[in-house]
């Protein structure tokens, strides 16, 4: 399976401004948040399990005064402040993130299944997996600015040169592994999402449409 190292320059791709920008990253980034919200639902409605991100605000929130919603904002606002030190920098897509992903999340759960049979509780953990990552890449390669944890990735990715699977990979079990100890819900559904959503957002990467980069050394994907 060919996985993607970094992240491509695509036709959508904006290469001047992240606050600023055409009609067509505009559209990707907008679709695609939207399908990623979906997909963290269908992971939700699935019931086998929280995305690990969700477990760690979960264990946090046992462990402190705060709602998991709270706690969800303190924990993005702490992975903002490891943005400093890997140079990586906000858009409208960091801000637009936290708020279509959020209402997304809310719509679909009130349209979705809830399926009650294991078989098909994880036949939804996985598609949802798989729908994240998908959108996860596309809004990506828009540059207009990723989310909190999507830009804790690629600025880890940019300043090492790491491939984008295993960063991935590794900050997903450690949210996990920390949320878990924590006291926080895991399931069957958590470490499909762990371990698959790095590799299948790679996957997803490798296959998306190319146009060539603005220059040498001067990708809109640099720090």
């Amino acid at each position: 399976m060919a996985l993607s190292r970094t992240i491509p320059v695509t036709p959508w791709s904006s290469s001047g401004s992240r606050w600023r920008t055409g009609p067509l990253p505009c559209a990707v980034l907008l679709l695609s948040l939207v399908g990623f919200g979906t997909g963290e639902a269908m992971l939700l409605a699935a019931d086998t399990g929280n995305s690990p991100w969700t477990v760690l605000a979960e264990g946090l929130s046992n462990k402190t005064p705060l709602s998991v919603g709270i706690a969800t904002l303190v924990i993005s606002a702490a992975i903002l402040l490891l943005w400093i030190p890997l140079r990586e920098r906000p858009g409208i897509g960091t801000l637009a993130n936290a708020i279509i992903i959020a209402v997304s999340i809310d719509a679909a759960l009130r349209v979705l299944p809830r399926p009650t049979a294991i078989a098909w509780q994880l036949i939804q953990a996985t598609a949802g997996t798989i729908i994240v990552a998908l959108c996860g890449a596309l809004y990506l390669t828009t540059n207009l600015g990723p989310g909190p944890r999507d830009g804790l990735m690629t600025g880890i990715h940019n300043r090492s040169g790491w491939p984008i699977a295993p960063v991935r990979v590794g900050l997903e079990v450690g949210a996990l592994v920390a949320g878990s100890l924590l006291g926080g819900t895991v399931g069957i559904g958590t470490v499909i999402f762990a371990l698959g959503v790095g590799p299948v957002l790679a996957w997803w990467l490798a296959r998306l449409p190319t146009r060539p980069s603005p220059g040498l050394g001067d990708s809109p994907f640099g720090g």
